[in-house]
């Protein structure tokens, strides 16, 4: 071989070498490359938005239902919609269903959350998560007759006028409501007896007929069943009287799988209070402070 043709194949080959470098140098090996697309899915991943099925019940007013134009409303949905702006990493979608659907649901995981106006019970507990905060309240108090209106004026009051109240079924909330009562007043206590199944014209009859002289109430149920327009007992509005007691908490009810959800709950609606969001819709769908009958 020539010096000549040495001299070029020498140049060829520190050529090709100095490019294999540069290469290597360049482009990310097979490991690199791996570590990249993993930062980057997780990146996106701490970006991800997750969807949250909100079941609630259809005909609850106001509470939870489905209005004139087909969508989800109430004061616990919006409470919940306004709990969903403030939470960006989650997406909710309301979901109008039965009683026995949203219980069974959220229990399986079909839903994450449900609400229906649900009052804290043990068995419950066991099934669901409880969040700290309630989102709402029913308030419960004594239906009685209109010309007693002078004497009932509370718990108190109806208890020194006779304490005669319509049974009540001991595995009912109110139940304990009005056994908490007398407890708490050993020396003017409510009359607390144990019913059989009976229907709620059964107690507004028993109630005008001077059986009993008051019945243990929802407020709500009172005000759909003899005050609306369009009640079923309308013609007793002027017969039968209300003064409300106190009001039970309402809470949503969690999966047991959603902890973090049911935490960020909690956070978005300790703002919310404080921003007086919850006070605002309180007053749109109660025309009231709920919460002032709550006793802690």
């Amino acid at each position: 071989m020539s010096l000549l043709r040495k001299i070029i194949v020498l140049s060829m080959v520190l050529a090709l070498s100095a490019a294999s470098v540069a290469c290597s140098k360049s482009n990310p090996t097979s490991s690199d490359s791996s570590s990249a697309l993993l930062n980057t899915a997780t990146s996106d991943s701490s970006e991800e938005v997750t969807e949250i099925r909100v079941a609630h019940t259809q005909t609850y007013v106001p509470y939870d239902y489905v209005n004139d134009q087909g969508e989800s409303d109430g004061f616990e949905v919006q409470v919940l919609k306004a709990v969903d702006e403030l939470l960006p990493q989650y997406k909710f979608t309301f979901v109008p269903t039965s009683d026995d659907d949203l219980l069974i649901g959220v229990e399986s995981g079909k839903y994450q959350v449900g609400v229906k106006g649900a009052w804290f019970t043990e068995e419950r507990a066991k099934k669901y998560i409880y969040p700290k905060n309630y989102i709402a309240a029913s308030i419960i108090g004594l239906t009685f007759r209109a010309e007693d209106s002078d004497k009932i004026k509370d718990m108190e009051s109806f208890a020194r006028f006779s304490g005669k109240l319509v049974p009540i079924a001991p595995q009912n909330a109110q139940w304990n409501i009005v056994e908490e009562y007398n407890k708490t007043h050993p020396d003017n206590q409510v009359n607390l007896v144990a019913s059989e199944n009976f229907n709620i014209s059964d107690a507004y009859t028993w109630v005008l007929e001077g059986r009993y002289d008051a019945y243990f109430d929802i407020k709500l149920s009172y005000e759909n069943n003899v005050l609306a327009d369009n009640a079923p007992y309308k013609d007793l509005a002027n017969k039968l009287a209300y003064v409300p007691y106190k009001a039970i908490p309402t809470y949503p009810l969690f999966n047991k799988n959603v902890q973090d959800l049911a935490d960020a709950y909690d956070k978005a609606i300790e703002q919310l209070t404080k921003e007086g969001k919850i006070a605002e819709l309180s007053q749109k769908y109660f025309n009231e402070d709920i919460f002032q009958y709550i006793s802690e």
